[in-house]
């Protein structure tokens, strides 16, 4: 029995889908979160196919799907999770859609779960504060339910006929139901302030218009590259190894003296008795490493640099590494790093973007820095001519840190700017730069940027006047909702165990006629 069915819902208004319409042309980026959540709305709740389970399957099958802070998200018949998917399905029969899509069906099956999820965290939560709903306020709603209605009123009849179990059972739902919606409305139901919602049109302005240059830490020229190879050439020295390992040093100093002895070879010992399965199959070849690629599997420096300096055909000392007693052998003479091969180029340069990179930063931040210097000099146009560099643009936009869906967005299409958006940094120099002025060189993501403030105007007064409206009307009841739920869907205390038990019990089988 669904609590849902106490109230019929509004009918709609075409004037909604007309004012909705309206006030997209005029502030369309007020509504991108809206959409994309009516999108998934309409996948999730529309679309979905409604293949109700078995009446079985949840007495037979123990379907539980996860659990949050050890209470079980479960499916059985009658409780919450078989009313909500029950809800959704008869959703999708009243606006007659099509139940047979097999396709999403995996859809109704996870909005379900993470409905049921916050609903459980929710009661959890409101539990452990120590916070239960009056029973007399439980009394009231139960029978204001329609099953118990005649004539308009409540009827002591009806209520009776109904079994205990049964009464007990809808009286604990209405009683969650209540718990559940005060829960949220305390949340989504903040009171805005008479000047809060001014301060936010506020936000809108000033908007800037900005060029800018991007100097991307991916051109490090080879040559930088070459010259700190030259100033650090232990670093890049290469040998040829090979090693075998056991688990103990009277084991390993037993292979190596068979070895030498010529009993064995060094390929066979490493097949037949290395414990280091990476190499054994190998005969125990590493392979041709640089200085640096060996810390890792030799991390004691004066014995990496001892076997780096072994000439072909040398054995090392047996060394302890992690568990296990390793002796090497080297396969060839040190060399020093070849510059001209460009592989071996690509791997140092590789080592220098991850192990070095403020001294990528500083190379391009000191290009930068002389690009601005030439900018406020000649113009910022004249200079990008001159160092023959691309110009890239944005805006207008007013301070938006963090992506706020209210104002205006930083325009995704500029790669440059990936990850801006919560950099605080970027909005302290775009904002803080006198227009017409090439900025301070920063650094966001693999780039260096300088940022040329082109224009400066207020907000358009129609878009800022919208923005304080939609704050006021329903902008923050629904975020700090969207926000509650991600809270709980995200919560270390959820074990989501959804999709093994999807697939196992849930899954729908491919019909013949699927498969021909």
């Amino acid at each position: 029995m669904s609590l849902k069915e106490k109230k019929a819902a509004p009918k709609k208004d075409n004037s909604i889908t007309e004012d909705f319409t309206r006030r997209f042309k005029t502030h369309p980026g007020i509504f991108v979160g809206t959409i994309v959540v009516l999108v998934i709305v309409i996948i999730a709740f529309v679309f979905v196919p409604a293949i109700v389970p078995s009446a079985e399957l949840g007495r037979n099958v123990d379907l539980v799907f996860g659990y949050y802070d050890k209470t079980p998200i479960s499916y059985v018949p009658g409780g919450y999770f078989a009313q909500v998917y029950e809800n959704i399905i008869r959703n999708q029969q009243n606006a007659g859609q099509d139940v047979n899509n097999l396709f999403m069906n995996y859809q109704i099956w996870r909005a379900t779960f993470e409905q049921t999820v916050v609903h459980t965290a929710i009661l959890e939560e409101v539990r452990k504060a120590g916070y239960k709903v009056p029973d007399s306020v439980v009394d009231k709603e139960v029978a204001a339910l329609p099953m118990f209605q005649e004539n308009g009123r409540f009827s002591s009849v009806k209520y009776r006929q109904m079994d205990n179990n049964t009464r007990g059972i809808l009286w604990k739902e209405v009683q969650e139901e209540i718990t559940s919606s005060r829960y949220m409305n305390d949340i989504t139901g903040l009171k805005i302030s008479s000047k809060e919602a001014p301060f936010i049109k506020a936000m809108a302005s000033p908007e800037r218009s900005f060029d800018m240059v991007a100097f991307s830490l991916n051109d490090y020229p080879d040559s930088e590259t070459i010259a700190f190879v030259n100033a650090n050439p232990s670093l890049f020295k290469s040998t040829h190894l090979s090693k075998i390992a056991m688990k103990s040093e009277k084991e390993a100093q037993q292979v190596m003296q068979s070895i030498k002895d010529g009993i064995a070879t060094f390929e066979d010992s490493a097949k037949n008795q290395s414990q280091d399965t990476a190499t054994a199959e190998k005969g125990g070849d590493m392979g041709v490493r640089m200085a640096f690629e060996l810390i890792s599997d030799i991390p004691n420096e004066d014995m990496r640099n001892e076997i780096l300096n072994l000439t072909k055909g040398s054995f090392s000392k047996i060394v302890k590494i992690d568990e296990m007693w390793v002796f090497f052998r080297t396969e060839d003479d040190p060399k020093s790093a070849d510059t001209t091969d460009a592989e071996i180029l690509r791997k140092i340069r590789s080592y220098v973007m991850d192990f070095e990179r403020g001294r990528v930063e500083d190379y391009f931040i000191k290009e930068a820095e002389s690009f601005t210097v030439l900018s406020n000099t000649n113009g910022f146009d004249a200079a990008l001519d001159e160092k023959s560099l691309e110009k890239k643009h944005f805006g207008p936009i007013p301070v938006n840190f963090g992506g706020e869906q209210l104002l205006p967005p930083l325009d995704s299409s500029v790669s440059e700017l990936s990850g801006a958006v919560s950099n605080e940094n970027f909005w302290r120099i775009a904002f803080s730069t006198p227009p017409n002025t090439a900025s301070t060189p920063f650094v966001i993501g693999n780039n260096v940027l300088v940022l040329y403030p082109s224009e400066e105007s207020p907000a358009d007064e129609t878009n800022a006047g919208y923005i304080e409206t939609a704050y006021s009307s329903y902008w923050l009841s629904y975020t700090m909702e969207q926000k509650v739920r991600s809270f709980f869907i995200e919560n270390t205390k959820l074990k989501d165990n959804f999709s093994d038990i999807y697939l196992k019990y849930l899954r729908p089988q491919p019909s013949t006629s699927d498969t021909e």
